[in-house]
Parts: structure tokens; C-alpha cells; sequence
């Protein structure tokens, strides 16, 4: 049974791009999945985003994407909504993965704009159509030009929200007015998928977060919505503004890379990276420990 939702959330509130965990010799840590699966939803999260960049997708196989969608399943059953990233710049590509995303169980898809082709604006029309066709799962959309080279423009995001079962979008633009416009203008439910935006872009119409920091500070993201929505700005940018050195940290480089040591430095399931990602040197690690120590982690 999947975990329920409403039309203003359909995938929870406070999700994280959660990291696929690897053995030591650099196998899939199913295990190590649901373990950090389970302990993402009960530090606060109501949604794990599974097979994301930050899952380290383009470098994980089709049926380790579908076997990770399997375990997480079973780890967090109906506490949680459970999406599977399935966008490639291959759409026939795509619609494999999320017809097997659905066979898996998944709750929803996330579908990022194809990259490096650079497709013109119809184009990411029809891409994005025929995966909200493909399946009976509902589509969050991911909005990240600067990985992908192209924009969703906000006429685009209005077309693509008079589907059915296209209902979200995960904004990594870094544009707050283009944000305003497209929520008022689109209806789809905002998600931010910028972590140091969490905050403004609560400000102009976003729902919730798809972060990458609540791999360990889910407890102040949700204390930070939670308070946003009771009215107290006051203490939602106090939050905020406690969490700003831990935004820096976790990007100071790749965030695959520096959230996988921050887990590992609190004994969490993490384990090493698959190339072309590499660990952090000891340098980076130093700065990160200080990093997260200032926005008050603990390692």
C-alpha cells in the first residue's frame, strides 16, 4: 500500500535523494540500503528519492536500479513514499526503466531532463508525455539545466501539468521569479531541488524539499518546514540560517562524494563510490567534519 498523499503533496514533504550504498569490493549494499532506507524515514523523511544522480544512477545497473527499489520497498514499506529516478537522455531508455520501476512497486517517478542532446522545448514535451503514458505512477518532473544543458520553460511546465499523472516538479534552477511564475501558472506541486533554496523557495509556492543535506539533518528540515507552515518564519530561518554551513559543506565538491563520507564518518551505510566519483582526500574530509560540526552534526 503506498503511503498517502494529497493533490498539494503527492510525494511527501521532506524526501531525500538518498545515496545507493556499495560494498567494500564496490557491489550493490542491499543490505546497507535498507538499513539507511529505514533510518532516512525515521530521522523525519516521508520520502526517499532511490536511482537519482545522487544515487549514483549513471553508473548502476537496470537490475541493480530495480532490486534497490525492491529492498527499499520492503525497509520503509508504507512509511514513505518511495521514487524511482528513472530519466536517461534515451527516451525508449526511459520508459523501460520506469515500466520496471512500477513492476518493482515504486510509488512515483522522477524523470530529469534528457541530457547533453539538448532537446528544443517540444521535444522535452513529448519526452516527458510519453513516460507520464508509459505507467499508471505519477511523474515528478527535475528541473536542473546546469547538469542537463536545457531548461523546462515555464509554457512548457504549463503544457506538461494538464497531464494527469504529471503532478510535480523538482526545481534545481536556482531562479526564485521563474519558480513564482511557473507554480501560480503550472499548479504542479513544487518541490525545491536546491538545498540552500529550501527556505525562499518555500516562500513562493513549493511544498517541500528533495534534498541531498537530509542524509543528516532531516530532523532540522522537517522542524524548519514544520515551523514555516505554523506560521513561525522567525524560527524556520533560525533553522535555516543554523543550517547554512552545512549546505556549503556537503557542496563544497560533488555531493555524492561528500555525502558519502559524512555517512561513513557516522557509521552509516555509505561504503566507497563507483567511478568516474572518487572519495574525498583527506583535506576535504577535515574541511567537511568542520563543515558539519558549525551547522551542529554529529559525527
Amino acid at each position: 500500500m503506498a503511503p498517502i498523499s494529497t493533490p498539494q503533496t503527492p510525494f511527501g514533504r521532506v524526501l531525500t535523494a538518498m545515496i545507493t550504498p556499495f560494498t567494500a569490493d564496490g557491489a550493490l549494499d542491499l543490505d546497507g540500503a535498507q538499513r539507511l532506507a529505514a533510518h532516512l524515514v525515521d530521522a523525519g523523511n516521508d520520502g526517499l528519492i532511490v536511482n537519482g544522480t545522487t544515487g549514483e544512477s549513471p553508473t548502476t545497473s537496470d537490475a541493480e536500479k530495480s532490486d534497490l527499489v525492491r529492498a527499499v520497498l520492503e525497509a520503509v514499506g508504507d512509511r514513505a513514499h518511495v521514487v524511482a529516478g528513472i530519466g536517461t537522455n534515451d527516451t525508449a531508455h526511459t520508459l523501460e526503466l520506469a515500466r520496471e520501476a512500477e513492476r518493482a512497486g515504486a510509488h512515483g517517478l522522477l524523470a530529469v531532463t534528457p541530457y547533453y542532446s539538448k532537446p528544443p522545448q517540444e521535444a522535452l514535451y513529448h519526452h516527458f508525455t510519453a513516460i507520464a503514458d508509459a505507467t499508471g505512477l505519477p511523474v515528478m518532473l527535475y528541473d536542473i539545466p546546469g547538469r542537463t544543458g536545457v531548461p523546462i520553460e515555464t509554457e512548457t511546465m504549463v503544457r506538461l501539468a494538464e497531464h494527469p499523472r504529471i503532478v510535480a516538479n523538482k526545481d534545481a534552477k536556482g531562479d526564485l521569479g521563474r519558480a513564482g511564475w511557473a507554480i501560480a501558472r503550472s499548479g504542479l506541486a513544487w518541490y525545491s531541488g536546491d538545498d540552500m533554496l529550501n527556505l525562499p523557495l518555500l516562500s513562493v509556492g513549493a511544498v517541500g524539499f528533495v534534498s541531498v543535506v537530509g542524509h543528516v539533518v532531516a530532523p532540522d528540515l522537517r522542524a524548519m518546514l514544520d515551523a514555516y507552515l505554523n506560521g513561525d518564519v522567525q524560527k524556520a530561518t533560525e533553522i535555516h540560517q543554523k543550517l547554512l554551513p552545512v549546505f556549503t559543506g556537503m557542496f563544497r565538491t560533488q555531493g555524492v562524494m561528500t555525502t558519502k563520507a559524512a555517512l561513513n564518518l557516522q557509521g552509516l551505510p555509505a561504503g566507497p563510490l563507483r567511478m568516474p566519483l572518487i572519495g574525498l582526500s583527506d583535506e576535504e574530509t577535515a574541511q567537511l567534519k568542520i563543515d558539519l560540526a558549525a551547522g551542529g552534526v554529529q559525527l
